[in-house]
């Protein structure tokens, strides 16, 4: 384990505000005392910190989840002198966290959090979103996430879980991300149209859709590249027709959806006898 740290700048929503992402890897590196304007969300995944905050000392482990609030001051550094420690942190605005909440910011009494699941989702939702900080993505991940995170472990009381109209507002959500489906409006746009918070349109889409926005608007675009695929065009051309950030985001969800890239698939079907293959009747 060596001295790494690496940042990636997600956007929640197109033309969104910014949220930062950290990458680090330390076997030495003690941190100055300091405050972050944000809350302070971190996994960690590897060894041992012992960080000062609130007067005393937590010490993290594998899977143990960090709440810093905004402007307190801590510090960080090595659990042991051998190990050294690994985590992954995001630096969320406090309103992402009172989206699904009452009351104002969320405060947390317990900065050190054993939840496995959630840990297992920041951790996920972090990885997928450094790798390609697409903004709907991050937009649809990523608040409901803190949200769950501000309603199991915080002081703060959840808003009502049911949402009235919620089917009608899935399909309201469904139909403008469709037709809009190279440069989607951000989710804060549109619950802003339907007098909703956030986490309220997340809610109803994700109950009537099973899934969040963001991955039906992948699978969406999945059936239309089918389309430009079957009639020849080339994977690099479908994914900028259909709204990926590129080839490789196209063959992501490709594969997630069908099982096949999307050249194996444009392959196959324009080699294959019968409607719209390369040997059907002309």
């Amino acid at each position: 384990m060596g001295e790494q740290a690496r940042w990636t700048r997600a956007r929640l929503g197109r033309c969104g505000p910014p949220l930062d992402l950290l990458t680090a890897s330390f076997r030495r590196h003690v941190y100055a005392p300091h405050a972050h304007d944000e809350y302070t969300i971190g996994v960690c995944v590897g060894g041992s910190e012992i960080i000062d905050y609130r007067g005393g000392h937590i010490r993290t482990g594998p899977g143990t989840i960090v709440v810093l609030e905004p402007g307190e001051m801590h510090t960080g550094g090595p659990g042991n002198p051998t190990d050294g420690y690994a985590y992954r942190a995001l630096y969320a605005e406090p309103s992402l966290l009172a989206d699904g909440t009452l009351g104002g910011p969320p405060h947390f009494r317990e900065p050190l959090i054993d939840d496995p699941a959630l840990a297992r989702a920041l951790r996920t939702a972090h990885t997928r979103l450094s790798t390609c900080p697409d903004p709907l993505e991050a937009e649809s991940v990523l608040p409901w996430v803190l949200t769950a995170l501000a309603r199991r472990h915080s002081t703060a009381r959840p808003l009502a879980d049911r949402v009235p109209g919620a089917a009608a507002i899935a399909r309201t959500v469904r139909d403008r991300l469709a037709g809009e489906l190279t440069d989607p409006p951000s989710l804060a746009l549109l619950a802003t149209d339907l007098g909703l918070s956030r986490y309220q349109l997340l809610r109803a889409f994700r109950t009537t859709m099973g899934i969040p926005p963001y991955a039906w608007l992948a699978q969406h675009r999945v059936t239309k590249a089918r389309v430009l695929l079957e009639a020849g065009l080339r994977p690099a051309e479908v994914a900028a027709l259909v709204g990926f950030a590129d080839q490789a985001h196209l063959t992501r969800w490709f594969r997630r959806v069908l099982g096949v890239t999307p050249a194996a698939y444009r392959n196959s079907v324009q080699d294959s006898p019968g409607p719209g293959g390369r040997h059907s009747a002309a």
